[in-house]
Order: structure tokens, then sequence, then C-alpha cells
């Protein structure tokens, strides 16, 4: 039995944290909220308590796990080198939505790292998040707290949707303000690598590092082997429906070939669900479909938090199809279009109306 425990996300009982931190020490896990979204998490070091995310999120072991800390004098537990790079991306991002890869400490379990010689690590910044981690007196690895290869959660019903029945207990702390996972970093290349983007945008990390790379995972996927991040497989953050993603710089355009495509999928009688930026209703007016507003398409952020929620309501109500605009790759542009694309059966490149 899976249970939930409502959390003051600001300022956190104490009494509640440790009830959740017990069952962290004990082998257990625990559904948390973060910054990003909320994460499934078990003690770091505890081998068969890592084991147990791979079976209940029923994730295959090739893709590695992010360790979360309480702080960064915590780094020498789970790392065995700290390289300056790391240091002043810390000073500048910690505590915060950034992950950074570094050299995995010899006694940090294998399966963390999906056997690789390098582990993800990351402070995050949620009251609650720090609170069970301080609590627990333990690092802790949490992926997203759903099962694998689906939309990400950011409410508890979300986690306790997909893993109920599977983890022993679940910290409601309401939503999170980011809405897409971390950033993750890896440092070990000239120049740094994004190898999956997310709540630290591009240009943020290039202002303290000068140029950055954002590396596309398709190819170390294709290989079968272990991966260096997580989220870097080509289908992930999928929801049950076929989505469909629009790319284009002429928004009228795109509006266009997306209604026509929603009216193909109308006429062979499939419920079709179109995801929205607030500024894009009126194209969607008099033909139906159920539309999902996430926001105003000049606030990225605000379309970051809305995403997964807007992606599973379309779901939840029952869509069999889900059409969905990119928002360009500035700021968190770059980490939405990244997972809408990793949701997506297939991608769509309209040309503007004066090309033809």
């Amino acid at each position: 039995m899976t249970r939930i425990l409502i959390v003051d996300p600001q300022a956190p009982e104490p009494v509640l944290i440790a009830e959740a931190a017990e069952v962290i020490r004990a082998g257990g896990l625990v559904a948390f909220p973060t910054e990003t979204v909320y994460g499934l998490g078990a003690n770091a070091l505890d081998g068969d308590a890592i084991a147990g995310i791979f079976v209940a999120k029923e994730r295959p072991t090739e893709d590695p796990l992010i360790v979360h800390l309480a702080s960064v004098e915590d780094l020498p537990r789970v790392v065995r080198e700290i390289p300056e790079t790391a240091r002043r991306l810390a000073e500048a991002f910690w505590p915060g939505p950034l992950t950074i890869i570094m050299p995995r400490h010899q006694d940090l379990p294998r399966g963390v790292s999906a056997g690789l010689d390098t582990v993800a690590v990351r402070v995050p910044s949620h009251p609650v998040a720090r609170a069970l981690l301080r609590a627990a007196g333990v690092p802790i690895a949490a992926p997203s707290a759903n099962r694998f290869g689906f939309t990400s959660p950011t409410a508890a019903r979300h986690v306790y949707s997909d893993l109920k029945g599977r983890i022993e207990l679940i910290l409601d702390g309401g939503s999170p303000t980011i809405g897409v996972e971390s950033t993750v970093l890896d440092i070990s290349v000239q120049p740094a690598r994004i190898l999956r983007p997310g709540g630290v945008p591009r240009e943020d990390l290039e202002a303290l590092l000068g140029e950055v790379e954002v590396f596309d995972g398709a190819a170390a996927e294709a290989e079968k082997k272990p991966l260096p991040s997580p989220g870097m497989m080509s289908r992930h953050y999928a929801p049950r429906a076929r989505m469909i993603l629009f790319q284009g710089e002429d928004r009228r355009a795109v509006m266009r070939a997306m209604r026509e495509e929603a009216s193909l999928h109308l006429a062979h009688d499939e419920r079709v669900g179109v995801l929205l930026a607030e500024e894009d209703r009126s194209s969607f007016a008099g033909i139906d479909v159920t539309t999902q507003t996430i926001g105003s398409a000049e606030n990225a952020a605000q379309i970051a938090q809305n995403l997964y929620a807007g992606l599973r309501a379309l779901d939840e109500g029952g869509m069999q199809v889900i059409l969905a605009r990119d928002f360009g790759v500035a700021g968190l542009g770059l980490a939405i279009l990244d997972r809408l694309r990793r949701a997506s059966s297939r991608l769509v490149k309209v040309e503007s109306a004066d090309q033809g």
C-alpha cells in the first residue's frame, strides 16, 4: 500500500519528514517534490534499494540515476574527485536544477551509474527535498517518480496514478516551480556538453563557462551502451496517446498545418487533443478538438511549468492523438523542445508561408 503525506512545501513538518527519512534509511522508496519534477528516492548507498527503483519504474538498467545531496559538502561521499569546474558551477547554480557528471566514488553502488565510472549529481533547492535529504542523512538517488518512458509527474496524484502499490510513501508538497527536469552537464570534455537540456538554460551556463555544446544521445542509444545521463533515450517523457510535434518559424503556417492534421484524424473518428499556448486558441475555433492551454508563448517558464500536467490532462481525457508545437530554443525553450521531441512519435517541419 502506498501512503500519501501532505507536507507544507515551504516549511515541511519535521515529524512527517522524519517518517519519510526512516523509510529511506530502511531501504524503501519515497516519492518527493523537487523544484523540477517529483523524484522517486532511495538510499544511494544501498544497492538493493537502488534495484527497487528500477523495478518500481520498470526502468532499463542501462539508464543511470541522479544522486541528490543535501549540500555541496556531501560530494566526497559520492564522487572520488571534484573538478575545479564543478566547484565553480556548484557555487553558481547549487542548490538548483543543474546536474553535473563527475567521477564516481568506488563505494557507490554501480547500479546508480548503470555500470559507468561516472555519477550524475545535484543539490536540489526545493524545501521538501532538502529537508528529506538532511533528515535521511544519506545521498538519495532519484529519477522522476513515474513509469519509465512516460510523462514525468508534477503533482503527487500523478505519482500515485503511476506507482500506487509499488512504493511505500509519497510526500505531497504541491507543484514544482520549474516543471522540467534538471540540466545535465558533462564537464569531462571541452567545451562542456549538455547531455540533457533542463532547468538551467544553456545561456546561463555559457555566461560562466564560455561555449557549451548540446549532445544528441540518439547515437549512443543506438550503440546499446549505457547512456551517460538519464533522459537521453530517443523515446521518453511520452503520453500514452500518439503525439505529433510541429516545428516552424511561421506560427500561422504551423497553426494551419496543425488544424489540417487535426481534421484528418477527426475524419477517422479519433479523439484529438491540442497542446496550446494562449495565443494559439483562436486557431482551433469551430473544430471538434480538445485544447489544453499551458501558458503564453512569450513565457517559456510558464510553458515549462505546465507542460507535463497539460500532456497528462489530455491523456486522462482519452485523447488518441495529441498535436503540439515547439516554442523556440531560447532559455527554457531548449528543454521544452527536447521533451516534446522525445515524447513525439512524428515530427512535422512546417515551411513559412512565403516559402510555399
